[in-house]
């Protein structure tokens, strides 16, 4: 499937040079497009296909208010809007009804369709591979070369399939795959591969969780991950705001279907992984492939046999203020998040309403929900699933990657601990000094009410005593 998008967009080609790819669509924010508008401004030059440029305002803005009150981000929301005006570039600014995080308002208007070739100056662009497409992050010179050209030579990449058999069990989601996936193969595992999943337990994931699945590509280094389409996907994208027409949509389901990957097809890796064995995961250190069992232990650092590992693990636990030996169930948290590109979907809010419906956020604990966007936001409003969250004792927020990332004001403080949606637990991720633990939206849901890490189950399985100072490891 790879090699068919990749040979289709290559409109020049070298043998000892990257190839040149038309791009289809490109996404931009405030936080990667200043240099590069500046560089056009620069050279006397204009953006090539403003029709295939869209920007949001997403990375560095507030969810509490549509006032910019931080310097920075404000200044980086007035440039861009100064930018996309001089330009002719669709904004869609704080507040709009289109707004949201790029990578959640790209599949839901459908402007994210298989067999397109797509970037942005953001490193998780491999969520919109759920629908077939192809699509990866770019450096902000290379977000110039395509608003200038609307190509960009590329090194083809190697091939990957992850096949994963059977069916994930009740309760179990795409996050817990994927922390499962990343913990086997590390952090490393896919660097300079593309990654294909398939197999019955990928077959069964609705768009949005391998939106999820895709999101995590990046966390084990892959370029970009993907999803062949199917019915699942066809459904998904019919009449979505900019999927084809009914009068074309016979022909493109048709090239839809012929873009996966041919029976007998061989792949540069493989990887297999049995869905039964995955179970609720969470990490314990300051990678994505720190993890283990939410019903396992801290790990200690003579376990890993690789010196490097060994290393990493030590600072992991110093930095993340944790004991080995300790239950991951026994780790107090004093903020949760929900949102995300990773996690921010209608469907995650879902699975966060259905834990928290009847209950309440445990005493000192604070829970942010934030939707991908505002279409997700209207549509759990509709739902009644923002009555159900405030009810609980929630934030309810309005569209932005609030505190997935640290540098809007949305942030965790120093040395607070959070069990976060998002994708990334790298030390000061989210804010400085801030220690991180990465699950899925029903465990998010459940450790706010537990005020440890938890599973839903956890919560009626057993009496939970109050979470004390004491009990934090």
């Amino acid at each position: 499937m790879v090699e068919k998008i990749w040979n289709r967009q290559a409109i020049v080609r070298g043998d000892d040079q990257p190839d040149l790819l038309y791009i289809d669509m490109h996404f931009v924010h405030e936080v990667s497009s200043p240099q590069a508008f500046d560089g056009l401004r620069a050279k006397g030059r204009s953006v090539r296909r403003p029709d295939l440029t869209i920007a949001t305002e997403d990375h560095n803005v507030p969810t509490d208010t549509l006032e910019l009150r931080e310097p920075t981000g404000r200044l980086q929301v007035q440039t861009m809007r100064r930018n996309c005006l001089e330009f002719g570039v669709t904004l869609y600014r704080l507040g709009d009804e289109g707004q949201g995080i790029v990578h959640v308002i790209g599949p839901e208007t459908g402007l994210t369709q298989p067999g397109m070739v797509m970037v942005c100056g953001d490193s998780h662009t491999s969520t919109h591979g759920a629908l077939g497409a192809l699509a990866f992050g770019i450096g902000t010179s290379e977000v110039e070369h395509v608003l200038a050209t609307q190509t960009l030579p590329q090194q083809r990449p190697r091939t990957m399939v992850v096949t994963v058999t059977g069916r994930l069990p009740l309760g179990v989601s795409a996050k817990d795959l994927a922390l499962v996936l990343i913990a086997r193969v590390g952090t490393g595992g896919g660097q300079g591969f593309v990654v294909e999943y398939r197999g019955e337990a990928i077959t069964a994931l609705s768009i949005e969780e391998r939106m999820t699945l895709c999101n995590m590509s990046i966390e084990w280094g892959a370029r970009a991950g993907l999803v062949g389409p199917d019915q699942t996907t066809f459904a998904y994208l019919r009449g979505r705001r900019f999927a084809p027409s009914d009068e074309l949509w016979a022909e493109a389901q048709e090239y839809w279907h012929s873009l996966r990957t041919d029976e007998g097809a061989t792949f540069d890796e493989e990887i297999e992984l049995d869905a039964s064995s995955v179970v609720p995961f969470v990490t314990w250190g300051t990678n994505p492939g720190q993890g283990v069992a939410l019903s396992d232990v801290v790990p200690s650092p003579d376990e890993f046999t690789d010196p490097e590992e060994r290393s990493a693990a030590q600072r992991a636990l110093s930095y993340m203020d944790l004991t080995p030996g300790t239950r991951m169930r026994d780790v107090v948290v004093d903020t949760v998040f929900i949102g995300s590109c990773t996690n921010g979907r209608i469907e995650d809010l879902r699975a966060a309403a259905e834990v928290l419906r009847g209950r309440r956020v445990a005493d000192g604990v604070r829970l942010l929900i934030v939707p991908g966007s505002m279409a997700v936001k209207r549509q759990a409003e509709e739902e009644g699933l923002d009555e159900v969250f405030v009810a609980a004792g929630a934030q309810w927020r309005g569209a932005g990657c609030s505190m997935c990332i640290g540098m809007n004001p949305d942030i965790v403080g120093p040395g607070e601990r959070t069990a976060s949606t998002s994708n990334r637990n790298f030390e000061g991720r989210q804010g400085p000094g801030a220690r991180t633990h990465l699950v899925s939206p029903a465990v998010a849901a459940a450790t706010a009410v537990v005020g440890r890490l938890s599973a839903p189950a956890d919560i009626d399985a057993e009496k939970v005593p109050t979470p004390v100072s004491a009990a934090r490891p």
